[in-house]
């Protein structure tokens, strides 16, 4: 097969356009470097008035909502899913893993929830708190100025609180709580709790010109038409487009593998064009896999060559391995008292919570070395059939009879409307080498290439943080006057544990370290292999610490780009 090759040599080619390659792209960019970045979705502008569906109610869609295309359907930017058609991925026996790829123009970053959390100077160091797992070669205050950074250029809301592990910020005004989260923080405090405002990237005061302030549509899922939230494209990709950067985007573009020359370094990339099925590659000085940690992984893997016969950055035989996701569990509670509620102001607000509960255990005390915080849901969103009411669960637990048509399914909506509320925990699980991905050596997708294969199981730490969560969630619902609206899991599901990778943060398949044999990544996020191979996205980490990863994906990626501009400049690479 004839491969078209460019003739342009750039001088950075950037594979993938989310968190850490937008930010990579923006930095280096406005650094004056030639960039060109490779997507393997479509271009997405959520002001496109073609993709847009913000503002617009669900009998406005053909489908009501319905999309193959897309995971959560037509009113959730989020292209690709947990199963994508022609792109598979294969399991060993006794795995439970599903792999969450968003195929567009900004990846992730299009319909997340904006939850955006610093890591703090205990997650640098677990190993010194709990003896498990390994230190991260850096620490907090390394990446501090580059958190402040971010605070400054995309915005985030929140408080300063003077938590030892979840570090001030640059922080915008923030919302206030709304009645479900009010209920919420007293039930919390009769337990011993704290609860403070959130910490989310999105506008609540205008920060420049280009984008917008919220307007509290709480619609976030479909992504900002106003760019009042953070996504990739239009908070870091388009502005450096904008500002006289040489960024050239290939859309619909898979990449195969990083070509590398008899030297052993990287040369560029080979990518599939979905638009034509024919394969292409590009020249380039220095290659950022941003692809996401499994998909980055699965490049270099599949980068083989005789000066990489293990695949490229793998002489330690440690690329896919070390590989984790956050813990969750949640659950729901029924609140008579916010029954038959009548609406006297707006409390929109902004998708999701307007406060969180941040860790407050001691685990030394506790089964589990590592802990979770605590997210809230509930309110008054849009109403559909079964929303705030489960029929099913609301006859069994409490005998009420729900649901129907006509005013009696009217009269039940407006009696129970906003009168659920859910927690989830979202934690910190230990990263092990026997957690990992590999290329499956049976299987190919559409394009003929290699694709990956999952190992993976949690350990008992996991199972009994969830359990932790579910006795924390059923006590605070008691404290709100409420009665949980499911059974109480047990250990043989795991206590409601979510299967690993349905949390999307998925961690540490290229994990940093100063020494060669035992990590893939220099603490720049450079192959030790390769020198002018880097990645940015949350492959390096290593661990995941009991918050978001994206706020320090963003972190490390612009400090990652000062350090490409740095080695450049020296010519070192």
């Amino acid at each position: 097969m004839q491969i078209k090759e460019s003739s342009e040599v750039y001088d950075v080619i950037i594979v993938g356009s989310g968190a850490g390659g937008g930010m990579a792209t923006k930095q280096l960019a406005d650094a004056g470097l030639n960039v060109a970045v490779v997507e393997a979705g479509p271009f997405f502008d959520p002001k496109d008035p073609k993709t847009m569906t913000q503002l617009k109610w669900p009998y406005e869609s053909p489908r009501r909502g319905a999309r193959t295309d897309r995971a959560f359907g037509e009113f959730d930017m989020a292209y690709g899913g947990w199963e994508i058609e022609g792109e598979p991925y294969t399991r060993e026996e006794g795995t439970e893993f599903d792999w969450f790829r968003s195929h567009m123009l900004g990846g992730r970053t299009n319909h997340w929830g904006r939850i955006s959390l610093r890591f703090g100077p205990k997650d640098f160091k677990g190993k010194d708190r709990d003896g498990h797992g390994e230190n991260w070669p850096i620490s907090y205050d390394d990446v501090k100025p580059y958190y402040d950074k971010v605070d400054k250029l995309i915005g985030v809301f929140g408080t300063n609180e003077g938590l030892e592990d979840d570090p001030d910020g640059f922080f915008l005004p923030p919302p206030k709580p709304r009645l479900h989260e009010l209920f919420y923080i007293q039930g919390a405090k009769k337990t011993g709790i704290p609860v403070f405002p959130a910490r989310k990237s999105i506008l609540t005061k205008r920060i420049n010109n280009e984008r917008g302030v919220c307007f509290y549509c709480r619609q976030c899922s479909r992504s900002c038409s106003v760019y009042a939230d953070f996504s990739s494209g239009s908070c870091l990709i388009f502005p450096a487009q904008q500002n006289g950067g040489r960024v050239k985007i290939f859309v619909n573009s898979v990449v195969r593998e990083v070509t590398t020359n008899e030297e052993g370094r990287a040369t560029g990339v080979s990518y599939i064009s979905k638009e034509d099925r024919k394969e292409y590659k590009l020249k380039g000085k220095v290659v950022v896999l941003a692809a996401s940690a499994c998909s980055s992984a699965r490049i270099l893997l599949n980068s083989k060559s005789k000066q990489h016969p293990n695949g490229l950055g793998n002489s330690s035989d440690l690329v896919g391995k070390y590989l984790h996701d956050s813990t969750g569990a949640s659950k729901a509670g029924f609140i008579p008292a916010l029954m038959n509620r009548k609406v006297s102001y707006n409390e929109d607000g902004v998708n999701g919570m307007h406060v969180y509960s941040p860790w407050w255990g001691d685990n030394s005390k506790l089964n589990f070395p590592r802990g979770y915080h605590i997210e809230l849901g509930g309110g008054m969103g849009m109403p559909n059939y079964g929303f705030a009411m489960n029929t099913n669960e609301f006859n069994k637990f409490f005998g009420l009879k729900v649901g129907g048509y006509g005013e009696s399914l009217r009269s039940d909506v407006k009696k129970y409307y906003g009168s659920v509320i859910g927690m989830a925990g979202r934690g910190e699980a230990i990263a092990r080498k026997d957690n990992f991905c590999e290329i499956d050596p049976t299987t190919v997708d559409q394009f003929g290439i290699p694709v990956l294969k999952f190992n993976y199981k949690w350990s008992d730490f996991e199972i009994n943080q969830a359990k932790h969560m579910q006795d924390t969630f059923e006590e605070i619902i008691h404290n709100m006057g409420g009665e949980p609206i499911s059974e109480t899991p047990s250990k043989e599901n795991h206590y409601g544990l979510e299967a690993p990778g349905r949390i999307i943060h998925e961690v540490g398949t290229t994990r940093m370290g100063d020494d060669p044999k035992t990590s893939v990544t220099n603490r720049f996020q450079q192959l030790h292999d390769a020198n002018n191979v880097f990645i940015t996205d949350a492959g390096p980490f290593v661990s995941q610490g009991d918050k978001n990863c994206t706020w320090t994906i963003l972190a490390l990626s612009w400090r990652a780009s000062d350090y490409i501009i740095e080695q450049l400049k020296q010519q070192n690479i």
